[in-house]
């Protein structure tokens, strides 16, 4: 059945980008998946690099991932089980730090460096409100869209003015553009430097290598150029003065370095997220 009055193929692609993001979005997931980088781990070895989770919460965690086939569990003896990356979980960690490319360039600066895995939680935060995805696509693909209209497009099987929650959080969170009541909407610089973002999770959620993310008929860049640039996780940025240029996504991904997700101390209890809501955070 439709979700949205899009064509089935894109109305295909944002379903699949909306289950990817829903894996990894529930508290403690993306910081397991990184504790698991490297070989394989018992549970009392995976259970020390988490060590800020209570008794009883790594187990349901870990059943959650491995039923999403990002963890794998294998039973070598009947004491002896370890917990691994399969290989699609694999495939996608390299999207974590175009997440954090795309935080330290649009998020709004905290009172503090933050870690790089905070930038994801906070990310992850913003867009996975409730039909983020698709209004997001749609102002992507046609530029500027009435409320109604993108209501008739994202839920054309609801009362229209339904579309207005969420599209006034995402203003609120940065993302969304509107000149006021009545007045069309359009996706921010933030919410347009999303296309390596998507880009890459709608590679990966259709089983294709990142390097295909550049060629996303919505959020791909086939024709830009990206200039490489040394991967910092904690990089605190002055304020913007004009639009960045967008990442092609796949191209030249920062090298991946599990260290540089976490704080200095990577077992100790991690701190609140910020908030998210107002601009951009």
């Amino acid at each position: 059945m439709a979700l949205t009055g899009l064509p089935p193929d894109t109305d295909a692609d944002i379903a699949r980008v909306t289950e990817a993001l829903a894996m990894i979005t529930p508290r403690w997931n993306v910081r397991i998946l990184l504790a698991l980088s490297g070989p394989p781990l018992r549970y009392s070895e995976l259970a020390a690099k988490v060590s800020w989770l209570q008794n009883g919460q790594l187990h349901p965690k870990l059943r959650a991932l491995c039923d999403a086939g990002l963890v794998q569990r294998t039973e070598h003896t009947s004491r002896h089980v370890t917990y691994g990356h399969t290989d699609r979980g694999a495939a996608f960690l390299p999207v974590l730090p175009m997440i954090v490319t795309w935080a330290e360039e649009h998020l709004e600066k905290a009172d503090r460096p933050l870690p790089a895995i905070e930038q994801i939680e906070d990310s992850l935060t913003l867009l996975t409100r409730r039909h983020a995805a698709a209004i997001l696509w749609v102002l992507k693909s046609r530029e500027e869209v009435s409320g109604q209209a993108l209501a008739r497009i994202v839920m054309p099987s609801s009362d229209w003015t339904n579309i207005y929650p969420p599209l006034r959080q995402l203003v609120a969170d940065g993302l969304v553009d509107t000149e006021g009541i009545g007045q069309p909407y359009r996706l921010s610089v933030a919410g347009d430097g999303l296309g390596p973002v998507f880009g890459a999770l709608s590679a990966w959620s259709s089983g294709n290598p990142l390097t295909q993310a550049a060629q996303h008929p919505v959020w791909g860049r086939p024709g830009a150029a990206p200039t490489p640039k040394p991967w910092v996780s904690n990089l605190s940025l002055p304020a913007a003065t004009a639009p960045s240029a967008v990442r092609a996504a796949g191209a030249s991904l920062p090298t991946w370095q599990n260290r540089d997700l976490f704080s200095h101390t990577a077992t100790a209890r991690p701190k609140a997220a910020l908030p998210a809501g107002g601009p951009r955070r």
